[in-house]
């Protein structure tokens, strides 16, 4: 891709985002009253760590196995 296509790709990402940022605020807002117990946000917290650190993990066993070669077998054509 060219440098402007990936400046106009970035552009409609962030607005994207944004966009839901703002939709998902305004919801949480009328929902009312939703407090959460200290319990609550450490399991957000904990929820959050482990499915990044989840995702990070696989994604670094993907790089290294393409790297090295491991997949290359998957790949044979006869």
């Amino acid at each position: 891709m060219k440098p402007a296509q990936n400046l106009i790709a970035a552009g409609i990402a962030a607005a994207v985002l944004m966009a839901v940022v703002v939709v998902v605020a305004g919801l949480w807002s009328g929902i009312g009253d939703s407090d959460i117990s200290g319990a609550g946000w450490l399991a957000l917290v904990l929820g959050v760590v482990v499915t990044l650190g989840l995702g990070v993990g696989l994604m670094a066993l993907v790089f290294i196995s393409s790297r090295r070669g491991y997949d290359e077998g998957a790949h044979k054509e006869d």
